[in-house]
């Protein structure tokens, strides 16, 4: 299967913001009452799914809607100081010069994630942001509809194992890459449909269907 467009993620994919949300997500927990981790205990979560990270934490659902919210304003102080991983400003102005469309589906807000994409932004058609934790569903389904083809010709890259799930809810292709907060082996027992050691990797998915 070639594919014609291609949505990513925004943390954990295209920007290393491994450390700010570790920080964030303590400051968040002193805030609203769950529990605050080390960074060990971070390390831990990473073979886990969504559900299972907030039940490990105590975090009520009731509350997910008030931490997402001041996880988003976190982000927007600190957008100057997240830094995109390498080679991905390369990747997608190879992308967006073979004519694939690119779209940016992410929980964080659209002017935090332009600061910190910078020049690189002018690379992506679409921003489809402020998804709830389990909602990027139905920013996928947008995404397709503003592309106008099949879903099957697109392919939603992420690092977590809610990025699969919203992407096969959507019938959008799974991608997932081995550099984000999932742990690789764990991300790979979900079958997602490309699977991505090396951000070269990513270009080459799109090329044949282009070429």
């Amino acid at each position: 299967m070639t594919y014609e467009f291609a949505i990513f993620d925004f943390d954990g994919t295209l920007a290393d913001t491994a450390e700010w949300f570790m920080a964030a997500s303590n400051v968040a927990a002193a805030r609203f009452g769950f529990r605050q981790l080390s960074v060990e205990e971070f390390k831990g979560l990473r073979a886990m799914g969504s559900r299972e990270i907030i039940a490990h934490l105590g975090v009520p659902m009731w509350k997910l809607p008030r931490i997402a919210t001041f996880m988003r304003q976190e982000m927007a102080g600190r957008a100057d100081a997240i830094r995109l991983f390498p080679g991905v400003p390369e990747m997608l102005a190879e992308l967006k010069s073979a004519g694939i469309g690119i779209a940016v589906v992410s929980s964080n807000g659209e002017a935090a994630i332009r600061k910190a994409l910078g020049e690189t932004a002018a690379a992506i058609d679409v921003f489809e942001c402020g998804a709830t934790l389990f909602g990027k569903a139905q920013h996928f389904k947008k995404v397709v509809k503003f592309a106008g083809i099949d879903p099957s010709r697109m392919l939603a890259i992420g690092d977590e194992a809610r990025d699969i799930e919203a992407a096969r809810t959507a019938r959008i292709a799974a991608g997932a890459v081995g550099w984000g907060y999932a742990d690789p082996t764990f991300l790979k027992t979900l079958g997602p449909d490309r699977f991505f050691d090396r951000m070269d990797e990513i270009m080459p998915a799109f090329r044949a269907g282009k070429g």
